[in-house]
Formats: C-alpha cells, structure tokens, sequence
C-alpha cells in the first residue's frame, strides 16, 4: 500500500508475503516502485488471507510492515537494516496485522474483521517437557514473589484468549527446559499486580483491543518485539538463549537484489499435464502472476550492501566480545 500526496492506493501480488522484507530493504523509493509494479486492487484482505503486508506513508514519511519470519534473529536483522535503509521514517512491525495498517489509514482497526472476530477458547496447559524450541515462553510471579517460567507450543496471543483461568493451570504445570532457541515471543502473568505483559517478532492481532475477553479488571504492557522486560524476570535457570545475528544478516545480504523464482510458471505447467484418472489440477489465477520487484537500481543495491557489510561487521565483533562465545 502507498500512501503519496493524500492518497492511497492497494498493490496485490499472490507471492509477496514471503517477499516484503527483501523489497523493503532497498530502500523507500525502490518498495515503492516494486509494489507500484504488481497488480492494484479494490478490495481488502483480512488477517487471514493477508500474510504480509507493507504500508509506505511517503506524506508523513511511515512504514508499517509485517510477514512472518523464520527466527527471532531474522526479525532483528530485518529490524536493523530497515532502521539504517530507511533514514528519517518512522519504522514499525505492524503487531495488529491489518488492524495496524487501516489504523494508520484514518480506517480504524476492525475494517478487515468481522464481529466476533478474536476467538476464545477453554484454558488448557500441556507442556511438552522434551521441547527446547517453544514458540512462546510464558513466566508467572508466584504468590510468594519467585518467578517460573514455561515454554509453549501456543502463540503469543493464544496465551491470553483462555483468560486468567490459565494461571491456575500454570502454577501446578511441571517444569521445561530452558529454549534452545530464541521463541517467537512471550507473556508474562503478574497476578497481585493484575498485569499482563507481553512481547513478540511475530503479529498479535488484537493487541490493541485490549482488555480482551476475560481480563477487563487487568492491565496490558505491551512490549513490541522487546523481550527484555521479561528475559530480566526469568529464573537464572530458565535464561533466554542468546543467539548471533551475523548468519541472519549475512543470509539478507545473499539474497539482496536477487530476483524471486517464476513459482507461477511452474504451476502452469502443473495444471496443464493430465492429472490422476481422469482429474484435472485448478490453479488460483493470481498464483500464475509472477511477483514484480520492481528492480533496485545499482546504487540502491550498492548502498544495501554496504549497510549490510556494517552491520555484518559489528555482529560479529560484537559476539566475538561475549563472555559465552
């Protein structure tokens, strides 16, 4: 989505969510041109359907953004180039999806969702004591002030759509491991205190509809993709690993400028051979569209690169001086 001189307008490529951050690491002139390149459409997506999404405000100069990442560490990285390729913009990971994008629009945030949207569920816990690779980590102050820790299968926002109701199956929870790997994101229950806390590299849709259903009486403190606040609350046994950047910047540096595959052709031909007894394979149109990058320009890929090379460099250095490398 661009927004230029007062108005806005919606770009749609069938194989952009996994695209958005590579065309946005260029640069804003050259996202611009890559979603002006695809198709532009009338109507919405919804959080469903829509997987990722970018909205350049080239009026008061704001990027919101959001696509799923493969890693704690891919988010960071992603972070970190944007901050340095985008100069005197207000970048932000939309946490609300679509929510964020329509906000910004004057639009408010239910446009894409219908009432009744968010849904609850019953309270369950059944951690799996094996698992070193949780999705979430979810921490609770105990009665007497000490802090436990679990990791989650279940997404950050799943974490509150049971209500409180799921402290009570916390607290007598056996214990997991500490994560092997950064999680996607993490909640924390202050009970005495009625706070909710919560962080996440990934969206939380309805984050900002807050209090959701069951936690009228608490408070919300919404971190962003900050996992600080809750990595100073956890056991001393339970600690947050601390993964390197510098293979997540260097595998943004390898795919700078290269071109996505025609996945579109692949799937004609698909569609086109003789399917098994007598069926026959229907391909979405849209997915036959190839997606259009728009083509960075040199400079913008030299000065990408460059970036890149920097942050690179200080990683490294940067991990080199830890104690535990």
């Amino acid at each position: 989505m661009v927004v230029e001189n007062g108005a806005w307008r919606r770009h749609f490529s069938h194989w952009a969510a996994n695209r958005v951050v590579a065309d946005l690491l260029p640069g804003p002139a050259a996202a611009t041109r890559c979603f002006r390149a695809n198709r532009e459409i009338d109507e919405w997506l919804d959080d469903v359907w829509c997987e990722g999404a970018a909205l350049v405000d080239h009026d008061r100069r704001v990027l919101r953004w959001f696509a799923f990442a493969d890693s704690w560490a891919d988010h960071v990285a992603a972070r970190a180039v944007l901050a340095r390729t985008w100069p005197g913009w207000d970048v932000r990971f939309a946490h609300d999806g679509m929510g964020d994008l329509t906000h910004h629009l004057g639009l408010g945030r239910d446009l894409t969702r219908a009432p009744g949207w968010f849904e609850t569920f019953e309270p369950f816990w059944s951690p799996d004591a094996e698992e070193t690779e949780p999705w979430s980590v979810v921490s609770l102050r105990l009665p007497g002030g000490a802090v436990r820790a679990w990791g989650s299968g279940l997404e950050t926002v799943e974490q509150v759509a049971a209500g409180p109701r799921l402290i009570d199956l916390l607290a007598g929870s056996p214990a997991t491991p500490p994560p092997a790997d950064m999680p996607y994101g993490g909640v924390h229950f202050d009970p005495r205190a009625r706070t909710v806390s919560m962080w996440a590299v990934q969206t939380v849709a309805g984050v900002h509809d807050w209090p959701l259903p069951g936690w009228e009486r608490w408070s919300l403190d919404f971190r962003g993709d900050d996992h600080t606040h809750q990595a100073a609350l956890l056991p001393a046994d339970f600690p947050f690993p601390r993964p390197p950047l510098a293979p997540a910047l260097r595998e943004l540096a390898g795919h700078a400028g290269t071109p996505p595959p025609d996945a579109g052709a692949v799937l004609g031909r698909a569609a086109a051979a003789a399917g098994l007894q007598g069926t026959a394979a229907v391909v979405n149109p849209s997915a036959l569209v190839p997606h259009e990058t728009g083509d960075p320009t040199p400079a913008e890929l030299a000065e990408l690169r460059a970036v890149l090379d920097e942050l690179v460099a200080a990683a490294e250095d940067a991990e080199g001086a830890r104690p535990d490398a």
